[in-house]
């Protein structure tokens, strides 16, 4: 006679139904737990931000007023001290930095709506390291649209990234900006990799090793959108094998891009290499929904003009881009930089 359980004993779960209760059943509950959290944290950034700016507004003014003197801001480090004990960030130097925050993008009406976006210590690295105006405007404006880390943002302006921000030295195939309008906003004519600590000297092996090595700062020196796919990757035509260097697939362009590395001066005859790998991956890889693939050949130096007679009938999406190992001087960061807000302006005025 099988004896009877007892309600108490039906009311817990048996062990065949816990296990059909995987980790995976509360992914969506963990990704609103997860955006939820994101937004609260931006939220008290920009109200931080934001406070910090009221406050550098209030202790500007007062100064150029002459209604206080350097020592009143001694008092008002005193007076918050006294009403919140133990409250950090409001030390003299810390109040002056919040001043220097203000003055440096009042009046300005492309950046200072967009301050809010940006972490305190990024405004900090960013008012330390760009000092002329327009160069804190252009990594400011750059930190919101790449969504830079800390680290990143110190290292990009460290080595130079408004050299390559100017869109007039690109070298681009017709069929890229027929394709992927947007693809020259993605791409750069230079990468800087100083990174990888190569020797004069160094192979593509050793190119090739030290950028798998150093893939997380790889990809964030080529963009954020960018999605590492494969080394070597292996494509067969006919009877025979080839592999591409590096391949990625571009988030916004929804599309593959080839990398195909160089440690010498780019040559025409490249080309024909990387458009016969673009088309193998459009024809063999390339998935119903993507859009066609673009071949990027990163190489050691490049003539410009030996580039653009390459590229001019070439019909494969492809580009040309040149790896610098060497952070480029200050003095010719300065005339890239005066260059391109020459060409801004130009254009502005052609609206």
């Amino acid at each position: 006679m099988k004896r009877k359980r007892s309600g108490r004993e039906n009311s817990h779960p048996t062990p065949a139904r816990e296990a059909t209760v995987g980790a995976g059943e509360f992914n969506e509950v963990l990704a609103l737990i997860e955006g939820a959290r994101r937004r609260s944290y931006q939220a008290v950034n920009a109200e931080l931000v934001g406070l910090y700016w009221q406050l550098g507004e209030y202790i500007s003014c007062k100064i150029e007023s002459a209604q206080w003197g350097d020592s009143v801001v001694d008092d008002l480090v005193a007076a918050i001290a006294r009403r919140y004990p133990g409250l950090r960030g409001y030390t003299r130097p810390n109040l002056f930095r919040m001043r220097q925050f203000y003055e440096a993008y009042r009046g300005n009406e492309i950046v200072s709506p967009l301050v809010r976006q940006l972490p305190w210590t990024h405004h900090l690295i960013i008012l330390s390291l760009a000092k002329p105006p327009e160069t804190r405007e252009f990594y400011t404006l750059a930190a919101v649209q790449q969504r830079w880390t800390k680290r990143e943002l110190e290292r990009q302006i460290r080595s130079g990234a408004v050299l390559r921000a100017s869109p007039s030295s690109k070298k681009v195939s017709p069929a890229v900006t027929q394709i992927h309008p947007a693809a020259e906003e993605a791409f750069k004519d230079a990468y800087i990799l100083e990174f990888l600590g190569l020797p004069d000297g160094h192979s593509e092996p050793d190119l090739h090793g030290a950028l798998l090595q150093n893939l997380g700062r790889f990809i964030a020196e080529l963009g954020r959108d960018f999605c590492f796919v494969g080394s070597e990757y292996p494509v067969q035509v006919g009877k025979q094998d080839f592999a591409i260097d590096l391949l990625f697939f571009h988030r916004g362009l929804a599309c593959l891009v080839a990398f195909e590395l160089k440690v010498r001066e780019f040559r025409p005859e490249d080309l024909g290499k990387l458009g016969f790998y673009v088309e193998a991956l459009d024809r063999d890889v390339r998935k119903p929904h993507e859009r066609p693939s673009i071949g990027v050949l990163l190489c050691a130096t490049k003539d410009d003009e030996v580039v653009e007679y390459a590229l001019a009938r070439t019909a494969s999406p492809t580009l040309v881009a040149e790896y610098q190992t060497v952070l480029p001087s200050r003095e010719l960061l300065r005339h890239k930089l005066h260059e391109l807000y020459a060409q801004l302006a130009s254009e502005k005025s052609h609206r």
